[in-house]
């Protein structure tokens, strides 16, 4: 089948277009014939992550298709359905943490950027009848991402401010959307002048120059949720802008790993740090039952044949795009 894979070298150099030997179907399993996928920031990092003396990978965690064959024992889902893929292996319940064993499709297994994907019955759900397959593709790991990071780790009521540093990827629109529909007053920023005015169309209270003095530019008001995956470039910015008692989550750190901060300014106003990761697949399902009763449809910056992954992966390591970034298969392929 023709697919995307990471072989041989490090990082982008190692990426190609072809062919590929399809995995045999197991007991539990199903293959999906797929009609859209979704990029993510996390494709960027596999590269490097996925070593060349590792056997051939094919990349990609989001994706949505056609079930196209079923192993022994299954019996939620049979051929025809329409089904998204739910990226998060082996974490069914919610839980303070996923349990060990937790992997994310495509890595260290295959992804979803290919023709067909084999993944256990239970990682796939139904399609909602709403959504396109561009959107649904593109949905499931930034979605989640955010819809823990909003609702279990950060606890988000109406009424709350939350400030999203970095609009524009994939989660952060989902965060925005989500926090909006919760009845939340939502911040954001961005170094984009053009993306701030995105974000205002989709409902933020405001938007602000990432470059600027951020508590001159908010007017001193205080966020009691920050909602961080910028990391080192605007960590301390972040906590200077939450209030006492005030929650900061971390999902992401894409501009630096490590920070420094002063200790006894957090532990005098009582503040919260929470890490956040992917999501349960109780989460999963909470999630598209709070998008669909919202009628809430991801954002999609733009969709490429699957063979113009060079310039998709380009868009996204240059920041250029508001919300997802999707994959679409031609009919040859299907």
């Amino acid at each position: 089948m023709r697919a995307l894979i990471h072989k041989g070298k490090a990082g982008f150099s190692g990426l190609s277009y072809g062919e590929i030997a399809e995995r045999e179907l197991g007991a539990g399993e199903v293959s999906v014939r797929l009609k859209t996928a979704g990029l993510n920031h996390r494709d960027l990092f596999v590269l490097n992550r996925h070593l060349p003396s590792d056997p051939p990978l094919i990349i990609g965690s989001d994706g949505a298709g056609i079930i196209e064959a079923v192993g022994e024992g299954v019996h939620t889902v049979k051929v025809g359905d329409e089904v998204m893929i739910n990226p998060g292996l082996g974490w069914r319940d919610k839980s303070d943490a996923p349990p060990a064993g937790f992997e994310i499709v495509g890595l260290p297994d295959h992804g979803t950027f290919a023709e067909k994907i084999v993944v256990p019955e239970e990682n796939t759900v139904p399609k909602p009848a709403y959504l396109s397959w561009e959107e649904a593709g593109v949905l499931s790991l930034a979605g989640l991402t955010a819809y823990r990071a909003l609702f279990t780790r950060g606890k988000v009521t109406s009424g709350m401010k939350v400030f999203i540093p970095g609009i524009g990827s994939g989660v952060a629109t989902f965060l925005l959307q989500f926090a909006k529909a919760a009845g939340a007053e939502v911040y954001v920023s961005s170094r984009s002048k053009k993306k701030c005015e995105q974000a205002l169309q989709l409902g933020a209270h405001q938007a602000i120059d990432s470059n600027e003095d951020w508590e001159k530019a908010l007017e001193g008001v205080k966020m009691d949720l920050i909602i961080e995956s910028v990391g080192a470039a605007t960590f301390n910015k972040s906590l200077e802008q939450l209030r006492s008692g005030g929650t900061i989550v971390i999902f992401g750190a894409s501009a630096g790993d490590e920070v420094t901060f002063n200790l006894r300014t957090f532990f005098y106003a009582q503040q919260n740090l929470l890490g956040s990761t992917l999501g349960s697949a109780e989460e999963y399902k909470e999630m598209l039952q709070f998008m669909e009763s919202h009628q809430l449809k991801p954002i999609i910056d733009k969709v490429f044949e699957l063979s113009e992954f060079e310039r998709a992966f380009q868009r996204l390591e240059d920041a250029e795009q508001m919300g997802k970034i999707g994959f679409q298969f031609r009919p040859e392929m299907l």
